[in-house]
């Protein structure tokens, strides 16, 4: 699904070119060759608009779940108690409403943790914990704005190892938990790397255009398509995409380029013409986009 496209030695003409030239050299003939790159351009650009809106809806569902959430874990606090003297619990509970709340349910979240009243993670509900210490409001300065109520997110980095050379971002959500007499006591977080969301936004792309083809009965290849998310800290693609187009999507500055709405065209990438288009998600961060890269087989 993600295999490489392979390089070759031969410094001929690109296969487009000998396309062109088999066809003939009508208008005709010379106008369908130009035509894909344009072409991969309006799918790409149809495409960005639905990923932008899904990954808003993605972020919603988390907004509309996480107070839910909150209300359920308040026990965990009840009558003075500290979570952190019983973690079974503690993840027991974190697991439980992501079963039970509808939205919790279906976020697309990689994690669901607790945090005490000075913002130290507790725990979260992952097999192994590498967060459970550490100082969320430290980390994430601006989720300390979720004790006077409300959701609220932010994107930084938690501590941690990362692959070398991957560049990546968390996006958080914060939710207050209150105590029984109605103070806040703790937050409930979740959330996503960024380069995990890009996988899940190409992944819901790929499965529709799959879709699609079936209802069609379409039996033409699938387009090559690549989603990407960007911020003004970087270009965050999925595992296995290949360097030389999330080096070109890079080099496209798109941030300055969806700074007055959303922006499209074509580009050559190894002798294949691409289309591409980026749309900002503002919910997902106020300079945050996601970029769609087609090309026609």
């Amino acid at each position: 699904m993600y295999a490489r496209r392979m390089s070759s030695s031969f410094s001929g003409p690109p296969a487009r070119v000998l396309l062109c030239i088999a066809l003939g050299a009508s208008s005709f003939a010379t106008m369908s060759c130009k035509d894909g790159a344009k072409l991969s351009e309006e799918r790409a650009t149809r495409s960005a608009t639905l990923m932008s809106q899904r990954a808003t809806e993605d972020v919603a569902e988390v907004k509309r779940g996480l107070p839910v959430g909150a209300a359920q874990l308040a026990s965990l606090y009840a009558d003075g108690a500290d979570p952190a003297k019983d973690l079974p619990a503690v993840r027991k509970g974190l697991r439980r409403i992501r079963a039970e709340v509808p939205d919790l349910t279906r976020a697309v979240s990689t994690f669901f943790a607790l945090t005490d009243a000075q913002g130290i993670a507790v725990r979260n509900d992952l097999e192994q914990d590498v967060m459970a210490g550490q100082d969320v409001l430290k980390l994430f300065p601006d989720l300390a704005r979720a004790k006077d109520g409300g959701v609220v997110s932010a994107a930084g980095l938690f501590g941690g190892a990362r692959a070398p050379g991957e560049p990546d971002r968390d996006w958080v959500a914060a939710a207050p938990i209150k105590n029984g007499q109605g103070a806040f006591a703790g937050l409930l977080l979740t959330g996503w790397t960024f380069r995990r969301f890009a996988f899940h936004l190409q992944e819901a792309l790929k499965h529709d255009l799959i879709e699609e083809q079936a209802k069609t009965k379409d039996p033409g290849k699938l387009p090559i398509v690549y989603v990407a998310v960007f911020d003004k800290a970087g270009l965050y693609a999925p595992p296995l995409t290949p360097e030389v187009d999330e080096k070109a999507l890079k080099d496209l500055d798109l941030v300055s380029k969806t700074s007055a709405g959303p922006a499209h065209g074509t580009i050559s990438i190894t002798d294949r013409d691409f289309g591409y288009a980026a749309s900002r998600i503002p919910d997902l961060e106020p300079d945050a986009g996601v970029v769609v890269l087609w090309s026609e087989i």
